[in-house]
C-alpha cells in the first residue's frame, strides 16, 4: 500500500508504528492516501520510495515523499506449544505482570494486537531467562490478513 511519509523518514527497510492522524491531517487533501491505509497501532516498513514529493506542515522539513509499505515482521517471546515455521496462530498476550523485564517489549510488541492472526516464519529457538520461568520461544511472525 501507498502512504506519505516525512522526507528524512523516507528510507527503504525502515520501520514505524502509526500511533494516529495529527489535528492537521482532518482537513489535508493528501489525508487519504497518507494515513487513509494506515491501522493506528500497527508497525510498517517501507519497502519502495516514490520520487515525488508534497508539502506537509506537521513533519520537520515540511515535506512528505510517496512510499510503499508492508506490515512488518514482528519479533515475539511467546509461549509457543505446537507453533512451528509456517504454522499460523491466533495472538493473546501472555499473563505476565513484569513490566520491569528487560525482555518485555519481545513478550508484548508494538504493532501486535489480541487476537491477531500471525505466521509464523521463523523460530529462532528456545529464550531460557524468562523472570516468570515460562519456557519461552523467540519467533518472527508475519500476518495472515
Amino acid at each position: 500500500m501507498i502512504t506519505l511519509i516525512g522526507k528524512s523518514l523516507a528510507k527503504k527497510g525502515q520501520e514505524f508504528v502509526f500511533l494516529g492522524p495529527a489535528e492537521e491531517c482532518e482537513n489535508c487533501r493528501f489525508k487519504s492516501s497518507c494515513i487513509g491505509n494506515l491501522e493506528q497501532n500497527r508497525k510498517y516498513e517501507i519497502i519502495d520510495v516514490k520520487d515525488n514529493e508534497q508539502k506537509c506542515p506537521i513533519h520537520a522539513e515540511e515535506t512528505v515523499i510517496p512510499v510503499e509499505v508492508d506490515r512488518a515482521k514482528i519479533t515475539l517471546l511467546t509461549v509457543s506449544k505446537n507453533i512451528f515455521e509456517g504454522s499460523t496462530f491466533t495472538f493473546n498476550a501472555s499473563d505476565c505482570d513484569e513490566e520491569t523485564c528487560e525482555f518485555h517489549d519481545l513478550c508484548f510488541p508494538e504493532g501486535l494486537q489480541e487476537n491477531d492472526k500471525c505466521i509464523v516464519l521463523n523460530n529462532d529457538g528456545k529464550h531460557k531467562d524468562c523472570k516468570k520461568g515460562y519456557n519461552l520461544n523467540k519467533l518472527t511472525l508475519g500476518f495472515v490478513i
